[in-house]
């Protein structure tokens, strides 16, 4: 599911927030609302995002703290791959010491 830097932003935006509707995801992620769609049903799915109907618009949340701790970690594992010194450990985000 995180292989697609779409779903990572989609997933980032709902990380922040209690939800959001497709327009507005699609406005902070910069894609068409068809292509978003697309992705959280994708996202659904996976029971990493849940939706909410009100009328005629859909409203979507992350399903539970998981997803938002499983993007946290492929962030911070990526900036591992790229860096020594990750930015994760300057901004007082390191991960616990086991």
């Amino acid at each position: 599911m995180l292989a697609d830097a779409t779903r990572v932003r989609i997933i980032l935006a709902l990380r922040d927030t209690d939800e959001m509707s497709v327009n507005h995801l699609a406005d902070v992620v910069g894609k068409s609302p068809t292509v978003v769609s697309q992705h959280l049903a994708k996202l659904r799915l996976a029971r990493i995002v849940t939706a909410r109907h009100d009328g005629t618009r859909v409203f979507y949340r992350l399903e539970h703290e998981h997803a938002r701790q499983l993007v946290t970690d492929a962030i911070f594992q990526a900036e591992h791959t790229m860096s020594n010194s990750p930015q994760h450990h300057h901004r007082g985000l390191a991960e616990p010491e086991e």
